[in-house]
C-alpha cells in the first residue's frame, strides 16, 4: 500500500513538474489563429533576457523547419566573440494543444521540454514575434530582419510590460557579422 502511495505521489510530482515547464505564465495568452507554415524559416533574435545557454552570444538566429514526425526542427545559432566561434543547438518542438494556438513545447535535451509561447505576432506578415517561456524569466523578441522599427519595438515592449515583464532586463542582440 505504501509503495503504491509513494508511486502515486512521485507520478503526480513528475506530472506537475512537466506541466509547469510547458505552462503559460500569468497574464499571458498564446496567440490564436497561428499558422505554422508562415512561421517556418529564419528569425533574428532582436532582444532577450540573458541566460547561461546564450550568454555572450551575438548574431543569434532561430531557424524553424518541419520534421518528418510532424514536429518542428529548431536550429538556434549564435556567435561567441570571446571564442571567435559559432555555437549551434538543434532542438525539436511540438504543439501543446491546438495547431492554431501559438503554444509549443521545445526540447534541446532529450525528454525535457519547456514552453515556447508566442504572446504577440505580426499576423499579417509574420515579420516579428514576442516569445516567452514557462515563466517570466524568459523573453525574446524575434524578427525576420536583424532590426525592427521603433514603432514595433515600442509596441512589443508595452505588451511585455503589461504582462508583468521587467523589460529593463532585455539584452539587445548585435547583428552584422553573420556571414563571416
Amino acid at each position: 500500500m505504501f509503495t503504491k502511495f509513494v508511486s502515486l505521489v512521485m507520478t503526480s510530482v513528475v506530472c506537475v513538474s512537466l506541466i509547469g515547464c510547458t505552462g503559460v505564465p500569468d497574464k499571458v495568452a498564446p496567440v490564436e489563429g497561428f499558422e505554422l507554415p508562415r512561421y517556418l524559416g529564419k528569425w533574428y533574435e532582436i532582444a532577450r533576457f540573458d541566460h547561461s545557454f546564450e550568454e555572450g552570444l551575438s548574431e543569434v538566429t532561430a531557424t524553424y523547419s518541419m520534421r518528418d514526425d510532424g514536429g518542428v526542427k529548431v536550429i538556434n545559432r549564435g556567435f561567441s566573440k570571446e571564442e571567435n566561434t559559432w555555437d549551434e543547438a538543434e532542438g525539436k518542438a511540438y504543439f501543446v494543444e491546438s495547431e492554431t494556438t501559438g503554444h509549443l513545447k521545445v526540447s534541446f535535451f532529450g525528454p525535457f521540454y519547456a514552453s515556447y509561447v508566442i504572446m504577440e505576432l505580426d499576423k499579417e506578415g509574420y515579420q516579428y514575434a514576442l516569445i516567452t517561456g514557462p515563466d517570466k524569466d524568459y523573453l525574446w523578441i524575434l524578427a525576420r530582419t536583424p532590426s525592427i522599427s521603433e514603432e514595433v519595438r515600442t509596441g512589443l515592449l508595452e505588451k511585455a510590460r503589461s504582462a508583468g515583464y521587467d523589460v529593463s532586463k532585455l539584452i539587445w542582440v548585435e547583428h552584422g557579422q553573420e556571414n563571416l
